[in-house]
């Protein structure tokens, strides 16, 4: 049994397995083959890995392995040479042409993204983990973009107000920025479609904005549902009060297999705050502003937007420990005592993340 770790593309920084979970894996017989300089940018070096039992290759050699390992999609040589199994973070609802191309090639792909969000699956829940970080630094790159203080100073030049922080999304990545921007001194609003996280943000201590009449998404997973237009309507009113008085405002809502929703307008654009900042996490599938572009910073009327959707990629080396732990915990679940492959199709999570096997599209929302 063999597990490949392939090196990720050029802009990303995390490696899928540390070394010292490489090491969990070879003490249990499973020989761990990692591509050579996988782990350099999450400061883990050859060296590390290969004191951790596992082996230096090529690509061609890692693309090889039963199991292969990455965060993004390999690109289609490595799937064309391979006849492994695919664990990683592919987003297949937006991807849905490779998935089809994948299962040709006769793949079984995993993508960890589409692991049902069940209590039994948080201990490897890569989005959870990811989006985590992702919170935290947004915090910190809005302090370092922003032209003032976060805390409330009282000095002998004069008293300092506050920032004041608008968070839209209070999920996992909402929450830790709740928490980071409180631990930075600024007063914090947060707005949630789901009146359930009404509690874990006022014990925070942030404000928790209402908008009643929401569409019920207690079965969506976590995530975030497509609402009424007149639910909509009275949600831009809500926002646009709290912008016009917000100084930072943080933008983390996304629909799975949807282009993300526009929370920030035009118009509630030009009513904030000259020298104000916007970090939009959810700049990779489209923003919640009309003006965000991945991975760039745009100025508008004043206005400093910054689209980064790969915050997570800014600590690498947390964020690959992180990530290796789930791929390791998910690992558990098609790997025997003994080694060996057990792809398991009663477990739902093993059967609700897999998207590829025996050259067909399995996954229902694929179908």
């Amino acid at each position: 049994m063999t597990i490949g770790v392939l090196k990720e593309q050029a802009h990303e920084t995390r490696v899928s397995l540390l070394a010292e979970i490489a090491a969990t894996l070879t003490k249990k017989g499973i020989t761990v083959i990692v591509e050579d300089g996988a782990g350099t940018k999450a400061f883990c070096s050859n060296a590390e890995y290969e004191k951790a039992g596992a082996q230096i290759k090529s690509r061609e050699e890692v693309a090889a392995a039963d199991i292969v390992l990455g965060i993004h999609q390999p690109d289609p040589a490595i799937v064309q040479r391979s006849s492994s199994v695919l664990i990683g973070v592919y987003q297949p609802l937006f991807n849905a042409d490779t998935m089809k191309q994948w299962a040709a090639a006769g793949v079984t792909t995993f993508s960890l993204d589409m692991l049902p969000r069940t209590t039994r699956a948080q201990a490897m829940d890569v989005l959870s983990s990811q989006a985590n970080i992702a919170g935290y630094k947004a915090v910190l790159t809005a302090a370092a973009a922003y032209s003032r203080y976060f805390p409330m100073f009282m000095t002998a030049a004069g008293s300092i107000a506050p920032a004041k922080v608008l968070i839209l999304g209070a999920g996992v990545a909402g929450l830790q920025a709740i928490a980071t921007a409180k631990r930075l001194g600024a007063v914090v609003e947060v707005f949630d479609t789901r009146p359930a996280v009404k509690e874990e943000v006022m014990s925070l201590g942030a404000k928790f904005v209402e908008v009643e009449g929401a569409a019920d998404a207690s079965k969506a997973g976590g995530y975030a549902v497509e609402q009424s237009e007149e639910f909509v309507q009275r949600q831009k009113a809500k926002i646009a009060e709290s912008i016009a008085k917000a100084d930072i405002v943080i933008t983390t809502a996304q629909i799975p297999g949807k282009k993300a929703p526009i929370l920030i307008t035009e118009e509630m654009l030009k009513a904030m705050r000259n020298g104000s900042v916007i970090i939009d996490i959810a700049a990779a599938t489209g923003g919640n502003t009309p003006f965000t572009k991945n991975n760039e910073t745009v100025q508008f009327n004043g206005v400093t937007i910054i689209g980064n959707s790969s915050l997570q990629s800014t600590m690498p080396s947390d964020a690959s420990k992180m990530y290796g732990k789930n791929v390791l915990n998910f690992l558990q679940l098609i790997i025997n005592k003994e080694g060996q492959m057990n792809l398991n199709w009663e477990d739902e999570l093993v059967k609700g993340c897999c998207i590829t096997h025996n050259n067909e599209i399995v996954h229902e929302r694929l179908k």
